[in-house]
């Protein structure tokens, strides 16, 4: 088999190719996925044992900023998708119905959406209005989704819900619901500033299915121990290739200035080092993120630590506020040609996609959130450590 290197330098030649269409149509890229399913690269992260590569986070991690250097929407879809891989290596492979899905994924090469969000909770997804109702050993769940990425396009949603009618809104569980055991009908659109190809539309959803496809842990030691953490390293690190490529671009616009008058300093020249200089802020924080997660999953302390979530929310919120920093110091040194549309220095798309990093989770909710767990929690004072 072709390395892993070899593998998503293809995936990402296939992204660059149509990503002007996907943005520009507001289109599902049809081609990145197949592109991803030839090169086996959906069920990556799978442990060997039922079929997968067995890939490290850090390496799903490099996929994702090499997709976002040319497609952010094929790239929030591929890590979208690894974001609930994670959820299933991490917390069910002692279930043999997720064991035998798992194996499914390798094989098959099956897409795996998420529906987290529901209308009345203001994006809080550690709380649910809906709940799964268990007949027997099957179970029945309705669910208003405000938003779920690609469902039109999954094989499978992964859906979170109370664990019964009379369950505390943040006593959750995590189900998954296959393409042929679900009904989606669509309540809103997408039309987007930007990350259009995601095709995050609304849906109300509705699903019945065996109750053995509850995941055995509860959502809220899914969340904590892999869900979160997975979320805001694989989102930063495609945010950081929205940013690197931006400052390719600034860089060549540069180098063709410098080479059209070689006797003149171009004044852009300052923000391209501006850029690099937080660029390589942006990359630090992402790869100490990554340290400091494959770390706490070999200390259950660590994992379940205030330390820990602190240090991943400020991951998040550092790289979606960077990502956009970046981009405009590149809009500045590439000017009006930065600005307009279908030159070699366009950056609208960039900035456009990565306007949604803030968005996602809110960082008004997780500084908020962080703010209070800051109240218990004395900060590290080492550099190393």
């Amino acid at each position: 088999m072709r390395s892993l290197l070899e593998r998503s330098v293809a995936v990402a030649a296939v992204a660059a190719q149509h990503c002007e269409a996907v943005d520009r149509e507001g289109r599902f890229p049809h081609e990145t996925l197949q592109a991803l399913k030839e090169a086996r690269l959906l069920g990556a992260m799978i442990p060997r044992e039922y079929g997968g590569d067995g890939m490290s986070l850090d390496e799903i991690a490099e996929i994702c900023v090499r997709l976002g250097q040319q497609c952010a929407s094929s790239a929030m879809m591929f890590a979208m998708h690894q974001i609930k891989i994670s959820s299933l290596v991490s917390h069910g492979q002692t279930s043999a119905w997720h064991q035998a899905f798992m194996r499914r994924i390798a094989k098959e090469q099956l897409l795996l959406a998420s529906a987290t969000t529901e209308g009345g909770i203001g994006g809080d997804l550690r709380n649910s209005i809906c709940a799964v109702v268990t007949d027997g050993e099957m179970c029945h769940l309705e669910k208003d989704a405000t938003v779920i990425s690609y469902a039109a396009y999954a094989d499978a949603i992964l859906a979170t819900a109370r664990r019964a009618p009379d369950a505390a809104s943040s006593d959750q569980v995590l189900v998954v619901l296959l393409k042929d055991q679900c009904t989606l009908e669509r309540t809103t659109g997408w039309d987007t500033l930007g990350m259009r190809g995601t095709c995050s539309e609304g849906f109300k959803l509705s699903a019945t299915a065996p109750v053995a496809q509850i995941l055995p842990k509860p959502f809220a030691e899914i969340a904590a121990q892999s869900m979160l953490a997975t979320s805001h390293l694989l989102w930063s690190s495609l945010w950081y290739g929205i940013a690197h490529n931006a400052v390719q671009r600034a860089q060549n616009f540069v180098r063709a200035e410098i080479k059209r008058k070689p006797n003149l300093i171009p004044p852009g020249a300052l923000h391209v080092a501006e850029a690099a200089d937080k660029l390589q802020l942006m990359k630090s924080n992402t790869a100490e993120g990554l340290r400091r997660f494959n770390h706490a999953k070999t200390d259950a302390d660590d994992l379940t630590s205030i330390g820990f979530a602190v240090a991943m929310n400020n991951v998040k919120t550092g790289a979606s506020r960077l990502v956009i920093e970046i981009i405009n110091h590149a809009m500045l040194v590439c000017g009006i040609m930065g600005y307009k549309n279908n030159t070699p220095f366009s950056l609208g798309r960039h900035l456009r996609d990565a306007m949604s990093a803030q968005l996602m989770i809110s960082n008004d909710r997780i500084l908020g959130n962080t703010s209070n767990l800051l109240l218990i929690h004395r900060l590290d004072s080492h550099l190393l450590s």
